[in-house]
């Protein structure tokens, strides 16, 4: 089956990113940018005693896929480790990169599946995960040295 790489269901998502708009006191923040595209995902979080998101904060300037990847990660991230965060985006990636038949447990990554033969589509596919995961990282890291 040979789907377009841009169809119904990914400009729907890029159309409705959840949590949009930077955190006004974020625990952790992070900016990624793709080199190939320009596509870039700032994202701040909050954590919570567990180190799971609390709080999460996006500001999105990033192609349809970007956007429509930012939108599957931030409506999932709330309560999610560290651990479940670096899992999905390696379990994306590996799927992206033809690594793995299944794009992993996270919700709805299977709509990239067009992509894996775009070589060049793929970072700013990845770029939320990346922020999302250094961003919580940081958080984790600031509420330990408190």
């Amino acid at each position: 089956m040979n789907a377009p790489l841009y169809n119904a269901r990914i400009l729907r998502l890029a159309a409705s990113i959840p949590h949009l708009g930077r955190l006004s006191e974020p625990g952790g923040s992070a900016e990624r940018r793709s080199p190939i595209c320009g596509s870039r995902v700032a994202v701040d979080v909050t954590a919570d005693g567990e180190g799971r998101v609390a709080a999460i904060g996006l500001d999105v300037r990033a192609c349809a896929l970007g956007q429509a990847s930012s939108a599957l990660m931030a409506d999932h991230a709330i309560g999610r480790s560290l651990d479940e965060v670096a899992s999905a985006h390696a379990a994306l990636s590996a799927f992206l990169a033809g690594e793995r038949e299944d794009p992993g447990d996270w919700p709805g990554l299977e709509i990239f599946a067009p992509a894996r033969p775009h070589s060049a589509r793929h970072p700013s596919i990845r770029l939320a995960f990346e922020a999302v995961e250094a961003a919580l990282a940081a958080a984790i890291d600031r509420r330990g040295a408190r």
